[in-house]
């Protein structure tokens, strides 16, 4: 009978055997010797060395799947439910803080502004203001006006807007009424640039000399109309304009309407008159009311067939 192969020790060491975990190879403990300091730098160093692709997949799937779990328990607990992506978190963070910042406008636009009597006005008036600018808001703005001078005097007044804030021209409106003989448009128009003194610099030339031209035109137009109010108030079908803002910023500078009255200004020959100082001129005149529906004059300021 033959004898069996001879297997070397060193074969017997390196044959790969079957196991639960897998094929390892079958090896023998090495002996455990004192390392060098080579070896023991070199030893540190492969312990740096990069994860396996396959070790990293494994992590890579147990990380999604955690993150997975947090973006799912976080849209439980939220109203909102987002992506898992950076992006998709970016977008309601933008979102977030745009509703953020309306909501907080929107408040500030409602809160009551504690004045004295308990009253609520316009955004534009604060209990800071000044009383005669208060006063302006409370007894003239937005009240329909019929009186040929008294609309010459806030179509003026709106013109000087360009160079002066209502909060100066209310302080020198007495000032205003002297040096143009109360808004008079015939007294006006009589008069040249050589007999108007302002001793307060009130305006510019420009805007002095289109107050004269201005009452130039509106004597004509009481030629024609019989009266500036009739004139004026017939773009309206002489029934002031209900304007039902809630906040400040919905309030316009400008209309359709008043583009047309400018328009039809400009063409008879008047001077200083934008769309925008026309709107002013209609807010001022009450050809529209303009007043917040919080305000407490909005409702004072309505016809009595509205109210």
């Amino acid at each position: 009978m033959s004898a069996q192969p001879r297997v070397d020790s060193a074969d017997r060491e390196l044959r790969s055997v079957l196991c639960p975990a897998g094929n390892k190879l079958q090896q023998k403990q090495p002996v455990k010797k004192p390392l060098s300091d080579n070896a023991k730098s070199l030893t540190f160093t492969a312990k740096k060395t990069p994860l396996s692709p396959s070790i990293l997949r494994r992590n890579g799937v147990s990380m999604n799947a955690s993150y997975s779990s947090e973006a799912s328990s976080s849209c439980e607990s939220s109203p909102l439910s987002i992506a898992s992506s950076s992006s998709g978190k970016r977008a309601l963070r933008r979102s977030g803080s745009n509703s953020s910042s309306t909501l907080r406008r929107n408040l500030t636009e409602e809160r009551d502004d504690c004045f004295s009597d308990g009253r609520r006005r316009c955004a534009w008036i604060t209990p800071k203001s000044d009383q005669c600018y208060i006063a302006f808001h409370d007894e003239e703005w937005g009240v329909p006006v019929h009186d040929d001078k008294k609309l010459f005097e806030l179509l003026s007044l709106s013109g000087a807007l360009a160079e002066l804030s209502w909060k100066d021209i209310l302080s020198k409106r007495q000032s205003f009424r002297e040096v143009f003989m109360d808004f008079d448009p015939v007294a006006i128009s009589e008069l040249t640039n050589k007999k108007i003194t302002s001793p307060d610099s009130l305006l510019s030339e420009q805007k002095l000399r289109s107050i004269l031209e201005n009452a130039n035109q509106v004597r004509k137009i009481i030629v024609e109309f019989g009266s500036f109010d009739k004139y004026i108030w017939n773009f309206v079908n002489h029934k002031p304009t209900q304007s039902r803002f809630r906040y400040q910023r919905q309030v316009p500078a400008k209309t359709s309407k008043a583009e047309l009255i400018s328009k039809d200004l400009v063409r008879r020959g008047f001077r200083s008159v934008s769309p925008t100082v026309i709107y002013s001129f209609m807010q001022t005149a009450g050809l529209t009311n303009d007043h917040l529906t919080s305000c407490f004059r909005h409702h004072e300021c309505m016809p009595k067939d509205e109210a």
